[in-house]
């Protein structure tokens, strides 16, 4: 937890935007698994989190916008809860913690809100416990605030030193995991074996992940959470993994290795290009800049790159304007970063990535890109280029002939069972430019190669 005058302050801050009426922010409770006792790891709401810094369930709270003044609503654990789960702080001593002014039992909460004359602003649910809190409370009126929304991810966009600094403990574990990935990785070996020894230390180390890893010889499938391949020599592996920091902030990292060691030609060819394009698209990350720019600079330098190798030809910018290159790479460069791994998109994708009144398009891989506005300091992005080889989508489009002015089919079904190359780095916008970071986590061929023979 934050000290608590950082939570006063972001309270604080948060009522100056909305200016007027009653704040509700609602905590998460325990979700079953498999039945009612059986329940998964608790995570707190992101932006519980963030007002309120406190990581237990069952707590909602109400800010006043014109006093300032926050209740706490929750309720304390009972006789039986303390046999089976332990005690806590009294919910009491909790809002203390916290600099919140006021407490009271969950039973208090309808009457508080219904006596309430004004207006209650309240975000957007994304759990059916939400949305049968949500009507519950407002007699089956479920209208979310626009006005917090946006107050929200305007507040939430600009990152404190604090934020950075739990983003880079988070990365310090990351690190970790990524370099034991690569070291225990070989011929004959499962993925779940892997998989097993990257999570094992993210948990041994007082983390956990900040999402499913996704860790696969099937780069291509690009949110790939099965691990029951074997490894061999000649495929590669993507690792996309990434730890939570103690205040739950995320890291995202992807990098990809050969199973052997050693990158065959090929393999190199195709990661030098990935390379390329992350170089290209990091150069244009500072403020000022659209971080759809980036993104298409990234697709340019995929074209070029794939036309040396004879997989594409044509004029490279009217290749991008038609999506030719969304073959190879079909999503967008990256997303915001912070509390949630895709930051803040709860709230909605559109509103946190887009500028207000900017349409996303409707074009294949473009559509995907889910961060396009400006840059501004402040900002934690992944900036995330790939390229891969989809047999799929390869079939379908050559089916068609699909924008075969720009594709040469008959090379690119050769690569049909290459796999996918992706290279990520979470990336701070600051007032000068950008930093990358966290420590190095081996990206260059000499690096990985050198870390997989057990050098680094």
């Amino acid at each position: 937890m934050f000290e608590k005058n950082i939570l006063i302050n972001r309270r604080s801050r948060i009522c100056d935007k909305v200016q007027s009426g009653l704040i509700f922010l609602y905590g998460n409770n325990p979700v079953p698994m498999n039945y009612p006792s059986n329940t998964l790891r608790f995570r707190q709401d992101s932006n519980f989190l963030y007002y309120c810094g406190l990581d237990f369930p069952g707590l909602n709270v109400v800010i006043d916008t014109e006093s300032k003044r926050s209740v706490l609503f929750g309720d304390d654990l009972t006789s039986d809860d303390i046999v089976w789960e332990g005690s806590r702080i009294s919910v009491m001593d909790m809002a203390a913690q916290v600099g919140i002014e006021e407490s009271m039992p969950t039973s208090k909460l309808e009457q508080y809100l219904s006596s309430y004359k004004g207006k209650i602003h309240y975000l957007p649910a994304y759990r059916a416990e939400h949305i049968n809190f949500l009507r519950s409370l407002f007699n089956q009126n479920i209208h979310t605030s626009k006005e917090l929304i946006s107050s929200v991810i305007a507040q939430r966009s600009i990152k404190a030193q604090e934020e950075i600094s739990e983003i880079e403990s988070a990365l310090t574990i990351t690190a970790e995991m990524h370099k034991i990935a690569m070291q225990n990785s070989s011929d004959g070996v499962t993925e779940q074996s892997v998989v097993g020894k990257m999570e094992g230390y993210a948990l041994s180390n007082g983390s956990r992940l900040a999402y499913p890893s996704i860790f696969t010889i099937n780069g291509e499938i690009l949110h790939n959470n099965n691990y029951h391949n074997l490894m061999k020599n000649g495929q590669l592996l993507l690792n996309d993994s990434g730890a939570e920091s103690s205040n739950y902030y995320a890291s995202d990292i992807t990098r990809t290795f050969p199973v052997s060691g050693k990158f065959s030609s090929q393999q190199k060819e195709i990661y030098s290009i990935v390379f390329k394009m992350q170089e290209a698209a990091l150069k244009l990350c500072k403020a000022g800049n659209s971080f759809k720019s980036a993104h298409l600079k990234a697709s340019r330098i995929a074209v070029e790159g794939l036309k040396s190798l004879g997989l594409m030809r044509g004029d490279t910018e009217s290749a991008v304007q038609n999506g030719a290159h969304a073959l190879f790479f079909p999503h967008g460069l990256g997303h915001m970063l912070g509390l949630d791994v895709h930051d803040m998109e709860g709230l909605g994708e559109d509103l946190v990535g887009y500028e207000s009144g900017s349409d996303r398009s409707d074009q294949f891989g473009l559509a995907y890109l889910r961060l396009s506005k400006e840059l501004k300091s402040g900002f934690v992005i992944t900036v995330e280029p790939g390229i891969y080889f989809i047999p799929h989508l390869i079939e379908d489009w050559a089916s068609s002939n699909k924008l075969a002015d720009f594709i040469i089919y008959d090379e690119v079904k050769k690569y049909k069972g290459f796999g996918g190359i992706r290279i990520e780095d979470n990336v701070h916008i600051t007032e000068s430019g950008h930093e990358i970071l966290g420590p190095n986590i081996p990206k260059t061929v000499s690096e990985i190669e050198t870390c997989m023979a057990g050098s680094a």
